[in-house]
Parts: structure tokens; C-alpha cells; sequence
């Protein structure tokens, strides 16, 4: 799981309602008190075992599968930033790797991304995530059209993330990485930061929360989610690093 470097970038029960023993005549479906479910029992002689069927639109609504699992970052459109105007557009492996591929082998980058080396290392990143499930989108960030960031957005409860903090649905996760020194140090990462967390919010009225995990050793990152209105909610213990887990809430968002 690469981590979040925005400071040296920018330094996966049974329902027992009414149900009968053996030898009761359980063979007509049996409708549950809940509008659109219907539990099933088709053997007369089965145990306490249902069938139960959820509705194919509860289902989508659930998983997000209506428009994808991150409903398409790269179609939220613009946001007006202090520093310009600010869009996630899709990383196209044959056009984009040059670029991404010398942001990852920066020495300032590359301890905290591990993807240093070889354009296939870069490359084979990137296409483990565009030919997975969705439920990791890597992006281009660009700044008045000029593509100056690399940004993975995540869903962090069906990540492996999930397994070290209390995850809810729909928890969205970010790595970012800016790219070149010059925009690093003076409070950008911070402003694309905030300004990508509330359109994250804005686009995914079903996200309550915006979650990262910067490497505790990089105190500007952590600095930069700080000032972006995250929250240092707790330091975890993951496979390659100790990290800070930051959380932006939706019910926090105009006053953090």
C-alpha cells in the first residue's frame, strides 16, 4: 500500500424472524416485514436455514456498482482553488509515465513510495490498479491545465487499510504526491488537500469521511493534513510503516 506523501511531495447472521421448527410446514415463501425482502424456505424438512434475498437496487445502493465504486473521480469536474483551478483527470499509461515515473525517483519521494527503479516498477503500479476491481483510482492532479500532482483515491473500507482501524461504509482514502520540488514547501499540498477531501465530499453524498495514513516519519505531510482540516485521530501499526491515520468528517468540515 503506497502511502500518503503529501509532505515529502509536498516535503475486503442468520435472520431467524418468525421461523418455524422442524416438522412445521415452512414450503410457501414467507414474506419479512420489511418492504422489497423475501426469505425463502423451499424444503419443508430443512433445519432453520433461509434464503435471504435482497433487492438488486439495495444492493447497488450498498456498493456503489450504480456508477462505480468511486463514482469516477475524473468526472467531478473543476474546483477553484487559491492557487487555481484544480481537476483529477485519469492517468493514461502511455502518455503519463514518463512523468509519473521520474516524480517516483525523487530521493525526496521515493523512500516513502517504494516505487523508485525502473519505468516497468512505476508501470506496474499503475496497471494493477487501473485493471482492478475500482476500488483504487489513480489520477493526474493538474493546476491550470498543467498536470502537477499524482493522486490515488481509494476506498479505504474495502482496502486493506480497513483491517487496522474502525472503517465504515464508504470511508475514501488519499495518497498524494506532488510532483516537482519547486511546489513543494510553501502550503500547496495543503490547499489541494482540503479542496479534493470537500469535493470527495460533495461528489459522494455517501461518504462521511476522508481518510489518509501518511508515514509517521513525515512530519510535513502530517503537517500538510493537519492544515487541511484533518484530524490525527490514532497512529497505526501497518505492513511497511507506522502511520498517522487522518480523518477529515463530513460534520467537521466547516470548522476544521
Amino acid at each position: 500500500m503506497p502511502p500518503t506523501d503529501a509532505g515529502a511531495a509536498t516535503s475486503p447472521a442468520p435472520v431467524r424472524q418468525g421461523c418455524a421448527g422442524p416438522g412445521t410446514d415452512t414450503a410457501a415463501p414467507r414474506s419479512s416485514r420489511f418492504r422489497g425482502f423475501t426469505v425463502e424456505d423451499d424444503d419443508p424438512d430443512s433445519e432453520d436455514t433461509l434464503d435471504l434475498r435482497l433487492p438488486a437496487d439495495f444492493i447497488a445502493f450498498c456498493t456503489g456498482t450504480t456508477v462505480g465504486l468511486l463514482d469516477r473521480p475524473s468526472a467531478w469536474g473543476p474546483v477553484a482553488t487559491s492557487a487555481g483551478t484544480f481537476r483529477l483527470m485519469p492517468v493514461h499509461i502511455e502518455h503519463d509515465l514518463p512523468l509519473v515515473h521520474r516524480w517516483m525517483n525523487d530521493p525526496a519521494v521515493a523512500p516513502f513510495w517504494e516505487l523508485a527503479g525502473p519505468p516497468s516498477r512505476t508501470e506496474d503500479h499503475l496497471r494493477t490498479q487501473l485493471a482492478g476491481a475500482g476500488h483504487s483510482v489513480p489520477c493526474l492532479g493538474a493546476l491550470d491545465g498543467t498536470p502537477m500532482s499524482y493522486w490515488e483515491i481509494y476506498r479505504a473500507d474495502l482496502d486493506p487499510l480497513a483491517r487496522h482501524y474502525p472503517a465504515r461504509p464508504h470511508d475514501t482514502g488519499i495518497h498524494l504526491l506532488v510532483g516537482d520540488a519547486a511546489d513543494r514547501g510553501r502550503g500547496l499540498g495543503s490547499v489541494l488537500l482540503r479542496s479534493v477531501a470537500d469535493l470527495i465530499l460533495d461528489r459522494r453524498p455517501v461518504c462521511a469521511r476522508v481518510v489518509a495514513e501518511p508515514d509517521l516519519r513525515n512530519t510535513p505531510s502530517v503537517a500538510a493534513f493537519l492544515s487541511a482540516g484533518f484530524r490525527y485521530a490514532a497512529e497505526v501499526d501497518l505492513p511497511a510503516k507506522r502511520a498517522v491515520l487522518m480523518i477529515r468528517d463530513r460534520v467537521l468540515r466547516h470548522v476544521l
